[in-house]
């Protein structure tokens, strides 16, 4: 985890205060974990949208969100998810 690492953050985190926050967002958030489900949608995904390097990464928050039938992303990176835009629904939360 990031907000751990010392190079990353002046302040890193310690574990158990990690723990904490992690055990509040699972109270307040239903978490789509990462599934046979999604792993087929994202060789979907793969396959329809040619994607390489790092932007796998947005692809398989994409596969997340359709295997769980999740519609709507809220994200700054509106660009990094444009190519899915037929699939899901964009949102930039800047106003």
């Amino acid at each position: 985890m990031q907000v751990t690492h010392p190079k990353t953050f002046i302040s890193p985190l310690a574990i158990g205060e990690v723990n904490r926050q992690v055990q509040t967002i699972l109270s307040l958030f239903y978490v789509a974990d990462d599934s046979a489900e999604v792993t087929a949608q994202l060789m979907t995904l793969l396959e329809a949208y040619p994607t390489r390097g790092k932007q796998i990464h947005d692809a398989n928050i994409v596969a997340t969100m359709l295997a769980y039938g999740i519609d709507t992303l809220v994200t700054f990176s509106m660009d990094d998810f444009r190519r899915f835009d037929e699939r899901i629904a964009l949102l930039n939360p800047a106003p």
